[in-house]
């Protein structure tokens, strides 16, 4: 059976929404993907100021924001059916903008009201994949592992570098996946106090000196020594490692913060004998940073064709939202800590 399905992802590094439209089939007991259409939409400021400041504003705010949001990912995905005259659509699964992350605290919350969604497009919606997976006891995170097990299983692992940098395998006959670190969550920031978006092929990192102190201090971070699963957040940088980030250059911080970055990843890939690597995710574009880790590790590292650097998420979140309308597993345990394999999602 064919099905074809949106996907709305808006990451933690606050670079835009990615909206991918894609059709799957299965042959053989076998999935396969298809991409369409696939685009960016830049946050114009005031979105981007609204959703980066979430995490301060009040409870009624919050709520406020929630449905405002959902029907702007509504606007976003009637302009884009609009404009590529999608025909037969089947749903649109939305991931929805991470305000607050606390799993062990039975909480997550994605913005963006799917029901709002339904409203503008009158297509089916799934959407608040993570809440269920953290009430039965999980991270709620990662969940792109049914993806890279389903769609990627071709390569040793599947590596994603944005706000922060996960990671899924085989291994034991067991889909393995956790956050490793955060990457252009913390890079970013300090990229902007440059004036800068992002730090453009890490040239501001390669041409900065490593703070060897910060550096140790950062690899020495108790959640480093933790077994999977486990997960990242916000407010986990803003706890452990924001008081770190200081009493050095701008330049330098990237610099040591970027190293820091490709000795998790390398340590990750060495200690599990991953021997290919799919990377996707902005931070495949980080040349430098892409240098190190495979300085750092003997891990052939894959860098593929754009559209899936810059979709694939988005991608798996269609095929998620289409496993939900089927009734099938979505979110596999053995990488979210959760007690089973489950079905998640609301589908409106």
């Amino acid at each position: 059976m064919n099905f074809t399905a949106i996907g709305l992802m808006s990451g933690t590094s606050l670079d835009g929404l990615d909206i991918c439209l894609a059709t799957f089939n299965k042959e053989d007991s076998r999935w396969r993907y298809q991409i369409l259409h696939a685009e960016t939409v830049a946050y114009p400021p005031e979105w981007e100021r609204k959703l980066r400041n979430a995490t301060e504003i009040s409870s009624t705010g919050l709520l406020a924001l929630n449905a405002e949001y959902g029907f702007y990912l509504g606007e976003q995905a009637d302009r884009f059916i609009k404009k590529y005259s999608v025909q037969g659509l089947d749903l649109i699964a939305s991931h929805g903008h991470t305000v607050f992350h606390q799993p062990e605290r039975k909480f997550t919350l994605q913005i963006g009201d799917g029901r709002a969604i339904k409203i503008s497009t009158g297509i089916p919606t799934v959407y608040d994949f993570r809440s269920q997976d953290v009430l039965m006891g999980g991270n709620g995170a990662p969940l792109v592992p049914i993806g890279d097990q389903l769609l990627f299983s071709g390569y040793g692992a599947c590596l994603n570098i944005g706000g922060f940098a996960n990671i899924s395998f085989s291994e034991n006959n067991k889909r393995r996946a956790f956050d490793i670190c955060p990457v252009n969550f913390v890079l970013n920031k300090f990229a902007r106090q440059l004036g800068k978006n992002y730090d453009e092929d890490g040239q501001i990192a390669e041409n900065g000196i490593i703070n060897i102190t910060i550096l140790s201090a950062l690899n020495q971070l108790a959640y480093y020594q933790l077994s999977p699963p486990k997960s990242l957040g916000s407010e986990w940088v803003e706890d452990h490692m924001n008081a770190l980030l200081k009493n050095e250059t701008t330049e330098n911080i990237i610099a040591t913060f970027t190293e820091h970055t490709a000795v998790q990843i390398s340590n990750v890939i060495k200690n599990h004998r991953l021997k290919t690597v799919l990377v996707t995710g902005g931070g495949a574009y980080n040349k430098y940073l892409i240098k190190r880790i495979k300085a750092l590790s003997d891990a052939e590292i894959i860098i593929p064709e754009t559209g899936l650097i810059e979709f694939k998420e988005a991608l798996i979140f269609a095929f998620m939202g289409v496993l939900k309308m089927k009734g099938e597993i979505n979110i596999l345990c053995s990488a979210t800590g959760s007690p089973a394999n489950h079905s998640a999602g609301t589908l409106v």
